[in-house]
């Protein structure tokens, strides 16, 4: 008996053993051939990063050396200037750097890159490069140099020796600390001497990308954790009994706030609220309850939503975008100075359509960008000046004047014109003082989405 179960069992491992090594085999094959394929593709990264920083360098000194007057050179050279530094910066994003310091030498690129854009598409023969400009130029060219040569005494090192990109990522992986790695050692040599080049004047359409927001006119005195208390439960129209809890949100930092949250009898569920530490400012407002099916119009939404608006203290808001999505409303209101629409002072709204109420309220756009000082020109040319700029084909549905922040970080009074063109929708915003094209925007619809 024991003879036959052997005669069966013996054949039967023996074929399970050979199953499981061939399946083993294969499992390491396709293992290893991820990883070949991954440090293939470091690899290529690596020397196109080099390459490009490289050619970057070339093209900097290229729009250097042609006279200063000659624009279209110019031109061409700061378009190849974005093109390489866009690649470049494409090239360490595929790179596994994301636990490497290596932020500055980012930073440093994203600002050649915008810079360059910025002063490419503008026209040359109205404003040519300024003497600071030329300056930055001259700067970005030895910087980038400098840059271009250490990347390529680490890639000698990496071809000389055959490193590999899957140890530096094993090694940046890994909790213990990284001792010696000579990419790793490479990389933060180039971040290092990155940080130490001087900060240069990019002009305020580059510099209105980086600086951090603030509240501009209404930052006001530092306020309690006390005061935000009275606050919510006022802006709650909470009763006395409500419980309000307040919590500091990054206290010390730039981004300090507070978080109130209201339990009262009014609402199963609670309240939460956001507010700046300067000026008790409302940043946000969530109403959390359920919302039922939809019995509100989006016309009265707006119309609930304006009347909230007025008693919380929002006055001459005016409803310029209105979304439905199921049973809520999603509106987007501005404040209105004059019979001018001002686009930075904007302030989101959603509405319960169940029963008209505001459930949710977002205001971190109108609390950093609201100034009551606010001067408004009169604008140089009048409408039917303007129109003749439009599209031929452009289908004009309504025109008003709007205050807009153009793509250089530049408040200026404008035209905007609604309408219809090619089977889409858009807004063109037109300078009030020439007639230039300032931004263009497609609406795309979502469900019932109303242009106001």
């Amino acid at each position: 008996m024991y003879k036959r179960l052997s005669a069966i069992m013996f054949p039967l491992t023996t074929l399970l053993l050979i199953g499981a090594l061939v399946w083993g085999y294969q499992e390491n094959q396709e293992k290893n051939s991820i990883l070949i394929k991954a440090e293939n593709q470091y690899q290529r990264a690596f020397h196109d990063l080099s390459y490009h920083v490289e050619r970057l360098h070339g093209e900097l000194g290229n729009t250097l050396a042609v006279n200063s007057a000659s624009s279209g050179m110019h031109r061409k050279g700061l378009v190849n200037v974005w093109r390489l530094t866009s690649e470049a910066q494409n090239e360490i994003n595929q790179l596994p750097l994301t636990l490497l310091p290596f932020s500055q030498t980012e930073e440093f690129l994203s600002k050649i890159s915008n810079f360059s854009y910025k002063a490419a598409i503008r026209d040359f023969t109205k404003k040519p490069l300024t003497d600071g400009e030329l300056s930055n130029l001259k700067a970005l060219y030895k910087s980038s140099g400098e840059i271009s040569k250490d990347l390529q005494e680490v890639q000698n090192k990496v071809i000389q020796n055959r490193l590999r990109w899957m140890d530096v990522e094993s090694a940046l992986a890994s909790e213990e600390e990284v001792k010696d790695n000579t990419i790793i050692d490479g990389f933060k040599t180039v971040d290092k001497r990155v940080s130490a080049y001087p900060e240069l004047d990019y002009g305020p359409s580059v510099a209105s990308i980086y600086n951090k927001r603030a509240v501009k006119k209404n930052g006001g005195s530092l306020v309690t954790a006390e005061e935000i208390r009275a606050k919510a439960a006022k802006f709650a129209g909470a009763g006395s009994g409500a419980e309000v809890n307040v919590k500091e949100n990054g206290m010390g930092t730039e981004w300090a706030s507070y978080t109130a949250t209201v339990k009262s009898a009014k609402s199963a569920l609670p309240i939460t609220m956001d507010f700046t530490t300067r000026g008790g400012h409302l940043i946000s407002y969530n109403d959390n309850r359920e919302v039922g099916p939809a019995k509100v119009s989006m016309t009265n939404a707006v119309t609930k939503a304006e009347q909230f608006l007025n008693q919380k203290g929002y006055p001459n808001m005016t409803a310029v975008r209105s979304d439905r999505f199921d049973n809520l409303g999603n509106l987007t209101f501005i404040t209105e100075q004059d019979g001018v629409l001002i686009y930075p002072e904007k302030i989101t709204i959603r509405v319960g359509l169940d029963s008209g109420e505001v459930t949710g309220f977002q205001a971190s756009d109108y609390v950093n960008e609201h100034d009551d000082k606010r001067v408004i020109p009169k604008p140089e040319l009048t409408l039917a000046e303007v129109r003749k700029f439009l599209n031929p084909e452009f289908k004009e549905l309504y025109d008003r004047l709007a205050w807009i922040e153009n793509d250089d970080g530049q408040e200026l009074l404008t035209y905007e014109f609604g309408g219809k063109i090619n089977g889409s929708q858009y807004r063109i915003y037109l300078n009030a003082s020439d007639g230039h094209e300032e931004t263009v925007e497609e609406i795309r619809s979502s469900t019932g989405a109303q242009e106001q």
